[in-house]
């Protein structure tokens, strides 16, 4: 069973580096910048016995992420975890701007070199989760929640897919391209067929659709029908071809591209951007495939899309039933800070920063991994 279960279950209260798999030179100060692994030296000879408070935070109104596994990380390469004092809010939790939502009290040298980790950590899972739930927000302003298909694989080291899954399930994405994307969190990638599929059947859609549904029969048949610039058109053939086992079209059009739809219907030129996957593309999209009985066809946009253009598209009532997007949701635009605020249980930080106590911070129990 898998950590997050027994997290969901209320069998466990916090994921734990079972889950997150750290690299072990973290504890040899490998990721941690030299000056805090100097400051460790230096306060190990001639300050042991401070005691300090430091205390992390952000800027904006956001959804808190990476909360379990900055605590599995203390409690894995801190020394003498069990002695220091930690209180954290939770993943998935609203922030406000200047919010403490981390504190931790022990001797400094004890976890000061991981003060950069934890940022860095708290600072991508919180702006990809933000980023999603903001995304996901704008999928059901029209009154209807419309799913979102985390597509980040191909926008980011692959290393990062694991917690950007994660950040993204916690976001409120409920599925994700790769199976490492779900890994701590999910069971298994989901997708369709890339364009290379139909490139290497010299750009039938019929032929390429047909080998996936014999190949995986037991996946829902979403085609992808930009290939050739002709969405309506071959939305139809594999439609007229496959009836209802067709579960979705999806419309990946380049932004640089005009659809020859429109290129036959130059009449309705001349009002909109008529480039890449558009109101005026999916709304014709979705006329054509109605009017030859295919209603039961989906339409699953990707390509481009980011917040601001999902918002658009709903507010327009743009008949899409499932977006999927990539690069707009792992932009790091949430940034935390680390600072000393306590020091011996007085306050004592620098100048514009203070000891900010939050009621919702939790104490966290040690629990060995």
């Amino acid at each position: 069973m898998k950590e997050i279960e027994q997290k969901l279950q209320g069998k466990i209260s916090r994921l734990t580096n079972r889950t997150f798999k750290f690299d072990k030179r973290i504890g040899e100060g490998w990721f941690s910048a030299v000056y805090f692994l100097k400051t460790r030296e230096i306060v190990e000879k001639k300050l042991p016995h401070n005691i300090v408070t430091m205390q992390f935070f952000q800027k904006e109104e956001a959804v808190l992420c990476g909360t379990d596994e900055v605590i599995a990380l203390i409690h894995t390469f801190a020394e003498h975890p069990e002695q220091l004092e930690i209180k954290s809010l939770k993943d998935g939790d609203k922030i406000k701007p200047f919010e403490s939502v981390l504190t931790v009290t022990g001797p400094y040298q004890y976890f000061g070199f991981l003060e950069g980790i934890i940022d860095g950590i708290l600072s991508r899972r919180t702006s990809v989760a933000t980023n999603v739930y903001n995304v996901v927000k704008a999928a059901r302003s029209s009154g209807k929640q419309k799913p979102v298909i985390f597509m980040g694989d191909r926008d980011d080291h692959y290393t990062q897919q694991a917690g950007d899954g994660y950040a993204a399930f916690i976001g409120g994405s409920t599925a994700q391209a790769t199976h490492a994307m779900n890994e701590w969190w999910g069971k298994e990638g989901m997708g369709t067929m890339p364009h290379a599929l139909i490139q290497m059947f010299r750009g039938d859609i019929i032929a390429a659709s047909k080998a996936y549904h014999e190949m995986f029969p037991e996946d829902d048949l979403m085609a992808l029908v930009d290939y050739n610039n002709d969405v309506i058109t071959d939305s139809l053939k594999v439609a007229r071809e496959f009836g209802k086992t067709l579960k979705a079209v999806r419309v990946d059009t380049s932004r640089t591209l005009v659809d020859k739809y429109f290129l036959r219907n130059h009449h309705l030129m001349g009002t909109f951007d008529p480039r890449g996957v558009n109101p005026e593309l999916i709304f014709a999209l979705r006329k054509a495939l109605d009017e030859e009985g295919f209603e039961f066809v989906k339409i699953v946009a990707s390509g481009g899309f980011t917040e601001k253009k999902i918002a658009y598209f709903e507010s327009k009532n743009v008949p899409v039933d499932m977006y999927g997007i990539g690069s707009s949701l792992l932009k790091i635009n949430i940034g935390f800070t680390g600072d000393n605020v306590l020091l011996n249980g007085s306050h004592s930080a620098k100048e514009g920063r203070k000891f900010r106590p939050n009621p919702r911070l939790e104490e966290v129990r040690y629990e060995k991994n």
